[in-house]
């Protein structure tokens, strides 16, 4: 048995040990912990405002030439000299090649010296006719005498207009041994040399000319893209100036923007069965020649601009299990909703909303983590930054 002096000393060691863990449970108290009741989740909105905003459509697209214009020989024969530099600029009517002309100088004075044999004959037999025509009333001469004189007479005429005609044309085919620029524009390469023979028929052409200035850019745009921007301008949400009046951007190969805008002009008639798309065709000016046909470039298109447009910002915008698209705002309560939208197009960081926000509409863009719909929270300033999302700007898509 343990003794009085040795109980009593466990009793003491018992209770001093009561009293530190009381101590310590006091220590525990609100100064040393988190409150007891927690406020509402903090976050930050921003509110939808309406905003003009210019929708554009990046597009692919080819440039090809204002005109082109083959070089082709219509007379044959040997090239006897070249004047143009290859790559160079040429105006209409320039001299690019001769063919030898001397076969076609003589057949043009061969032709003149016809004509000139068909009009000396006519005075001789005009004045026959003449005098046949005093002498046949009287019958100093025979009536067919007359007729023949006056058939003669009318054959010679057409044999005159005959020989003009070949006097015409050993003209013409003498000038088309100076085979001349068709139109203005820079001329590529030399397809033949001199000392080839020439041939009217012949398959390949001497050279190619292209006008660049200005130049058309053809670009390729889906036609069910085009329906629906048919069935927003006739809802009235975007507002369209028509073909006329659309401006075109462009990017070159390698991203450089072009610096001069381009009209679009016309679209193709028929939409290609195998892709479902059709033609645009655009025309820039070109007077630095910095577009060359076959170069592929982006078109940035301007559709229209929607003069009531919602954007959100795309970090206030997640999925949910089947894939459409969520936000959560705030509504009147104070409490969060969620709103299931319709997306349009990205517009930068941002996205165009078609449905499901409307003016006024407060959408969480900061702590989204610590919220959950139906929940109480308290909306503070945005954080200042390169993320924060003001309200009510308007934005042009760069996408398609």
């Amino acid at each position: 048995m343990l003794s009085r002096t040795c109980l009593a000393k466990h009793v003491v060691a018992a209770a001093f040990l009561v009293g530190l863990l009381a101590l310590a449970a006091c220590g525990k108290g609100p100064q040393s912990g988190g409150p007891l009741h927690a406020g509402p989740p903090e976050v930050a909105v921003t509110i939808m405002q309406p905003a003009p905003v210019i929708l554009t459509q990046e597009l692919p697209g080819r440039t090809s030439p204002w005109l082109v214009a083959e070089v082709r020989p219509q007379v044959s024969g040997i090239i006897k000299k070249r004047f143009f530099v290859e790559g160079a600029d040429v105006k209409e009517g320039d001299v690019l090649y001769e063919i030898d002309p001397e076969s076609y100088r003589a057949a043009y004075a061969s032709a003149k010296a016809g004509l000139a044999r068909a009009e000396a004959n006519v005075t001789s037999i005009r004045s026959k006719v003449e005098r046949y025509k005093e002498l046949a009333p009287i019958d100093a001469v025979s009536r067919q005498d007359y007729d023949d004189a006056c058939a003669q007479l009318q054959q010679t005429l057409a044999d005159i207009e005959a020989n003009k005609a070949a006097v015409e044309t050993a003209r013409i085919n003498l000038a088309y041994t100076r085979v001349t620029a068709p139109i203005s524009g820079r001329i590529g390469r030399s397809n033949v040399t001199v000392g080839a023979l020439a041939s009217v028929n012949q398959l390949t052409a001497f050279a190619t000319i292209h006008q660049l200035d200005p130049i058309f850019v053809d670009v390729t745009e889906s036609s069910a893209n085009w329906l629906q921007l048919r069935q927003k301008i006739a809802a009235g949400r975007v507002k369209n100036e028509g073909p006329g009046q659309t401006r075109v951007k462009l990017l070159l190969e390698d991203g450089t923007p072009y610096p001069l805008e381009g009209t679009l002009k016309f679209s193709e008639v028929a939409v290609d069965q195998t892709t479902g798309s059709f033609v645009l065709r655009v025309v820039f000016p070109n007077p630095q020649r910095i577009l060359l046909p076959g170069m592929y470039v982006r078109a940035i298109v301007q559709e229209g601009v929607a003069e009531q447009a919602i954007v959100v910002p795309q970090q206030a915008v997640s999925r949910d299990a089947k894939g459409n698209a969520i936000a959560l705002v705030v509504d009147d309560s104070g409490k969060v909703a969620p709103r299931i939208l319709t997306i349009d197009r990205a517009l930068g960081d941002k996205w165009l909303v078609a449905s499901g926000l409307a003016t006024g509409d407060k959408v969480i863009v900061e702590g989204l983590q610590k919220v959950r719909p139906g929940v109480p929270v308290k909306i503070v300033p945005a954080a200042a930054g390169p993320n924060a999302a003001p309200a009510g700007k308007a934005a042009s898509s760069g996408g398609a």
